[in-house]
């Protein structure tokens, strides 16, 4: 009897494909089937799924091992990857084909410049479809990721899948996340789906590429082997649905959450087979979703929180101290408070994982950035023709605040009868359109007040306009700042730095008050009610 026309690869590609990517047999499988020169090649292949279900890595170590597979005897298979997400434009895709299967077949000669499908067409026959190669010789174009790519035309997909019907050597593989019905509008496409990774799935995964290699301390290779597989399915019970649906944010998760869920083991008061209590002792951390998004604040080690945490609740206090005490102590410097004050002992014991990710914007914004957001407050909310007398120091050495303007002025700002009608603090009403020459008026005239650091510094050091401007539009694209009066969506349409541009505060006083009494200021005190 002769040689049977198909033929799958040697049995060990697949095993050594299953271990480096497992729960995928059936998967790995199916693609090397379709794509084997002696299996049963097809002219499109369509591989789809949801995200990090594995489309694109299996598709590619897949390739490169049926092209080594294939090169034993002669050369059958090529093929060239082309991710879509890194073209721009359609015009950008075709250049890229065209130049990566030149570099596969050693071609030259080739076009530049690529306008339309029909040029590229024209370009991979003359590297494809004329010259002579072996019979069974297949060329395999995967485009990843092409149901995203930009400037597409609606024809791009259907002029791609008859790419085999002009050069028969080629099957376009298409990776896509979701396809719709009869999109490459062709007919005998087969589809291959990557479903997602169910909890047998997971565990088995996570077991398999990211169990711990050292056992923890007091414990054995076995009982770490046993706690992580019971860890990763309870992680995936907690997380997998509401957070963690892929399998690298799962294994992040369980990366994040390990040495948390093993501190008391390494404390000594819990035994490793003491599930139960280890689960009860890091629910806390199950349950805190915010250890699964990294940010940009650091979160604070163990070793420095008690410290952190005393200083945090002296801050609180001295804070404290200074809105009991009466006005005239309250406007001393807070260094005197804080040789009387101590610290109050219930806030030097608090969860330094809740203290470390707490954010605000306190944390988030520069100070130049914040002195600007109280600056636009007050400009929001006082009216105009109060803020001569607010934040000038013309005729005095310092400036008057809110005891000189209360709601016992008459109309005009004169002294006399107390109005008739009760007025809503102006805190409590919404914010007024300013033009950013007062805000920064305002904010040149209060800096030296506010951050006392900054008069202390020489002029050379001082930030200069670059960035204020730097700060405004820090602002303005975070929409603390809007900017009202013909500007475009976001505010940001026009020359945002015109001195007379109309602003508005998108900050509600809350947010306000917390953010100034972290930098020592109350914003109360310069509001005319």
């Amino acid at each position: 009897m002769g040689d049977s026309l198909f033929q799958l690869p040697d049995e060990l590609l697949f095993t050594t494909l299953s271990q480096t990517f497992p729960c995928r047999d059936a998967q790995i499988r199916a693609v090397a089937t379709l794509l084997h020169p002696h299996a049963a090649p097809c002219r499109n292949l369509v591989i789809h799924g949801t995200e990090a279900t594995g489309k694109s890595a299996i598709t590619a170590a897949l390739l490169q091992a049926l092209q080594d597979d294939t090169e034993k005897d002669e050369p059958l298979l090529r093929y060239v990857i082309v991710n879509s997400i890194e073209c721009i434009t359609a015009r950008h895709l075709y250049e890229s084909t065209i130049a990566r299967v030149a570099e596969a077949l050693q071609w030259q000669g080739g076009a530049t410049r690529c306008d339309s499908v029909s040029q590229m067409l024209v370009e991979l026959s003359k590297m494809l479809k004329y010259p002579s190669y072996p019979d069974n010789f297949r060329f395999v174009l995967v485009f990843d990721g092409i149901d995203r790519q930009r400037e597409a035309p609606i024809t791009l997909l259907p002029a791609l899948a008859r790419l085999s019907e002009i050069i028969p050597r080629i099957t376009s593989v298409f990776i896509v996340t979701s396809p719709p019905a009869g999109f490459l509008r062709t007919s005998f496409v087969p589809y291959i789906e990557f479903p997602n990774y169910t909890k047998n799935e997971f565990v088995t995964i996570l077991n398999t590429t990211s169990l711990p290699t050292a056992p923890l301390p007091t414990t054995t290779i076995q009982e770490t082997t046993e706690l992580w597989n019971r860890f990763t399915g309870a992680v995936h019970d907690a997380l997998a649905r509401s957070a963690s649906r892929t399998l690298p944010a799962l294994q992040h998760a369980c990366t994040s959450l390990w040495p948390r869920f093993t501190a008391p083991i390494l404390a000594g008061t819990h035994a490793p087979r003491e599930f139960s209590k280890l689960m009860v002792a890091a629910r806390v951390h199950f349950q805190d979703e915010s250890l699964l998004d990294p940010g940009i604040v650091a979160v604070r080690s163990y070793s420095s929180s008690s410290t952190t945490t005393t200083t945090q609740a002296q801050a609180k206090d001295n804070t404290a101290a200074q809105l009991s005490a009466p006005p005239s102590q309250a406007n001393t410097p807070r260094k005197a408070h804080s040789t009387t004050t101590t610290p109050s002992k219930p806030k030097a014991t608090a969860n330094p994982l809740v203290s470390a990710t707490t954010t605000d914007l306190s944390t988030l914004l520069p100070p130049t950035a914040r002195l600007l957001l109280l600056a636009s407050y007050l400009a929001s909310h006082n009216p105009t023709r109060h803020d001569l007398v607010l934040f000038s120091t013309f005729h005095h050495g310092r400036r008057r605040r809110r005891g000189g303007l209360s709601v016992g002025m008459g109309r005009g700002g004169h002294r006399g009868a107390q109005s008739k009608h009760r007025k809503i603090a102006r805190k409590l009403l919404g914010a007024h359109a300013f033009v950013l020459e007062r805000m920064l008026a305002i904010f040149m005239a209060v800096r030296g007040e506010w951050d006392p650091k900054w008069l202390d510094q020489d002029s050379s050091s001082r930030e200069m306009d670059a960035d204020i401007e730097m700060a405004i539009a820090t602002l303005a694209s975070l929409r603390l700042l809007v900017k009202v009066g013909g500007a475009g969506a976001g505010g940001m349409a026009g020359d945002q730095m015109d001195r007379g541009g109309k602003w508005r505060c998108n900050v509600g006083w809350e947010v306000i008050r917390g953010l100034g009494r972290s930098m020592g200021v109350e914003v109360e005190e310069w509001l005319v009610e």
